[in-house]
């Protein structure tokens, strides 16, 4: 007698792993939400803290180098701790499809191990995707440093790479909004990122999304952006996607130019095919005109007319901001200004007084420059000193010739011409 076999739908297997402080508080904000089909760890070198993680799977690292102690910031520490117990970290992350690393960097624990994490992972063939928080500016240079020093490691071991900076957690907060719900709303972007994707492979859809998909946007995809918008009503869905393509919150805080977007729109009963149509349509237009772009939709009997969109956009390498820098003509002259060999000329030190108030220009002239000019019949009586110097001068330099004219000096001030120029041009 022949059985028929149940074949199900294959379940991509998915974990996060939240290490250090930051890291395991992100996982606390997960695991309170319910997230759907997901499995949590937790990594720490602060047993204390390790003990108050929700996470069903709790690492404790670097026993012997820090006694439980933590990492006291010094991520060389935790990068330490990693090592001395990867074979146990790597048991932890097997067998999964996806992971997720999550932490807060600038500190030990999270930005030394966190890279740790990924090469293991990468190693064993699993989508390693990285979200992390940079510290806040009152944390101080040295937490910052350690912070992109930990970033570009990290960078180096997972496919994609999503950067959340805490001080544009202000962009979406009131003013006078207590620090520890700050610090909450951080950690709800990091559940937001993960779920919007584990939510996309895990979640059969009316236009189905699987793990293949996702894997084809965040394989090697290096800097990416996850956003998540929600609308209600008439609209709702356009709304949804227009804060899901622009969440201030997420350091790449726009998916324009982005080379592959995963697009998933999640509705109640009622949710339309113009309104899908409308949500698309805005994301498809951010997009690069040879982005990949594959889209799902989710029906959710429970949302009613509520509307969800998530965008996953990838591919942002070579996106460069550039400042635009204003145009400046260089000004250059008709004709070269005179040299005036042999002399030395001091500016007067009331320069910025009145021009009726200053005193004379003085300028010393070597002896040997200046001849007594012969006297002739013809010079004798009208000839002035200031005529006869120029004349010597415009010999000595018989490629120019004497420019009196000062509109061709435009960036000289009038007291860098010498004064028996100045009385030739009426000055």
């Amino acid at each position: 007698m022949f059985e028929l076999e149940d074949i199900g739908r294959p379940v991509a297997k998915i974990k996060v792993v939240g290490v250090g402080g930051g890291g395991s508080n992100a996982v606390n904000s997960m695991v309170a939400a319910n997230i759907y089909g997901v499995e949590f760890i937790t990594v720490n070198t602060d047993a204390q803290h390790l003990e108050a993680s929700l996470a069903p799977v709790k690492v404790k690292i670097g026993a012997g180098l820090t006694k439980g102690l933590g990492a006291g910031s010094n991520p060389v520490v935790g990068r330490q701790a990693a090592i001395d117990d990867k074979d146990t970290l790597a048991g932890c992350i097997e067998g999964a499809d996806m992971i997720f690393i999550t932490a807060g960097m600038g500190g030990g624990t999270g930005t030394g191990a966190s890279p740790v994490v990924a090469s293991l992972a990468r190693e064993m063939g699993i989508l390693t995707v990285g979200v992390v928080t940079k510290p806040f500016y009152y944390e101080g240079r040295k937490r910052a440093i350690n912070a992109e020093e930990g970033i570009r490691e990290l960078k180096k071991h997972v496919d994609t790479l999503i950067t959340i900076p805490n001080d544009r957690i202000h962009l979406v907060v009131e003013k006078g909004t207590p620090l520890l719900k700050s610090f909450s709303i951080a950690n709800d972007v990091l559940r937001q990122a993960i779920q919007g994707i584990s939510d996309l492979i895990l979640i059969p859809g009316l236009i189905n999304l699987d793990f293949a998909d996702v894997k084809s946007i965040m394989e090697n995809a290096g800097r990416a952006v996850i956003g998540v918008g929600s609308g209600k009503g008439d609209g709702g869905a356009f709304e949804a996607a227009k804060r899901a393509i622009s969440n201030p919150l997420l350091e790449e805080s726009s998916i324009d130019g982005a080379k592959g977007i995963l697009i998933n729109i999640t509705g109640g009963l009622n949710m339309s095919i113009d309104a899908v149509q409308e949500a698309s349509s805005l994301i498809y237009e951010s997009a690069d005109d040879e982005a990949n772009i594959i889209l799902g939709a989710v029906i959710n009997p429970d949302m009613e007319d509520d509307v969800r969109v998530t965008v996953i956009a990838t591919g942002l390498e070579d996106r460069v901001e550039k400042a635009e820098l204003p145009q400046v003509k260089k000004w250059t002259p008709d004709k070269k200004p005179i040299s005036l060999k042999g002399s030395d000329r001091i500016l007067s030190k009331n320069i910025g007084m009145p021009r009726s108030e200053q005193k004379p220009l003085e300028r010393i002239i070597h002896k040997e420059a200046v001849k007594e000019p012969e006297k002739t019949a013809d010079n004798v009586g009208n000839a002035e000193p200031e005529q006869n110097l120029l004349e010597m001068l415009a010999k000595e330099n018989e490629d120019q010739k004497p420019v009196l004219n000062e509109s061709i000096l435009p960036q000289e001030d009038i007291y860098d011409i010498p004064t028996f120029l100045r009385k030739k041009t009426g000055d």
